[in-house]
């Protein structure tokens, strides 16, 4: 007698096969039901530990199709032999943890927008590991004068939020005025009290006493590399030999790194 598969189910309608993916400590994968993403510090007992950029810890379990890997459904598995061990923690510039090996993200459709090509170069050398991870791409607006509009042609949305960053952010300015202009609830616009952003490097990483007072109406640069003695006529080569005494956070004020650091929670939120 003929033997029939129980299973009735059409082909079109079973579940695609998915790959089964070790769970490697530093494999950085996302849970599609909470959103959370993180690397894989641990896997033992039907479970894997991820640990996200800010150290926070969740626990999932091991089942079928119960991750992303960039962008892709897959199956976590126990590693063979001990790869199922602790990983060793060490942290990125940004202070956050860093995750050996770790692939860039797709880009998201978000955007973080800078002032300037200065601006990205910072933002990129303290949190451009964070920023691959979590798919962020960064681009400067030369100026804020048109943001509104710059905003408006954006279209931020749900899937696709918007973070500015603008310097000399103070109550009363011009930029506060232009700041206030912008109303999407999916955007945000932030800012440091910095006049421009080598002020947010402490001066004590670049063995200062303090940044000089610049007189109202001179370009500040030129002001301030004139009052330190540094070349005047090429201030793109000074903000280069800035840029190389800064190595972490830690050398830059906290005005700004608050300012970042909400930013990218920003365009990441689920």
């Amino acid at each position: 007698m003929r033997q029939y598969s129980a299973d009735l189910t059409p082909p079109w309608k079973k579940p695609k096969p998915v790959p089964e993916v070790p769970a490697e400590p530093g494999l950085v994968v996302e849970e599609p039901g909470t959103g959370f993403c993180g690397a894989v510090i641990r896997c033992e007992a039907g479970t894997v530990t991820l640990e996200d950029r800010f150290g926070k810890h969740r626990v999932f379990p091991l089942e079928p199709r119960g991750f992303l890997l960039e962008g892709r459904v897959v199956t976590l598995v126990k590693p063979s032999g001990a790869a199922g061990a602790s990983v060793r923690r060490t942290r990125t510039a940004s202070g956050s943890v860093a995750v050996p090996g770790a692939r860039a993200r797709v880009a998201r459709a978000g955007r973080i927008y800078v002032e300037g090509r200065h601006d990205a170069e910072l933002v990129e050398k303290v949190w451009g590991d964070d920023l691959r991870i979590e798919g962020v791409v960064v681009e400067y607006l030369e100026g804020v004068d048109d943001l509104p509009s710059i905003v408006a042609d954006f279209a931020p949305g749900p899937d696709a939020r918007l973070g500015v960053l603008v310097d000399h952010l103070l109550p009363g300015t011009k930029e506060w005025r232009i700041a206030q202009a912008v109303t999407s609830e999916h955007a945000l616009v932030v800012g440091h009290p910095y006049i421009d952003i080598w002020e947010a490097v402490k001066p004590s990483s670049l063995g200062i006493e303090a940044w000089p007072r610049v007189p109202h109406g001179q370009d500040w640069k030129t002001g301030v590399c004139k009052a330190l003695g540094w070349p005047s006529e090429n201030t793109g080569a000074v903000w280069q030999a800035i840029l190389k005494r800064v190595s972490s956070y830690k050398d830059l004020e906290p005005e700004l790194l608050g300012r970042v650091e909400e930013l990218i929670d920003f365009v990441t939120a689920p």
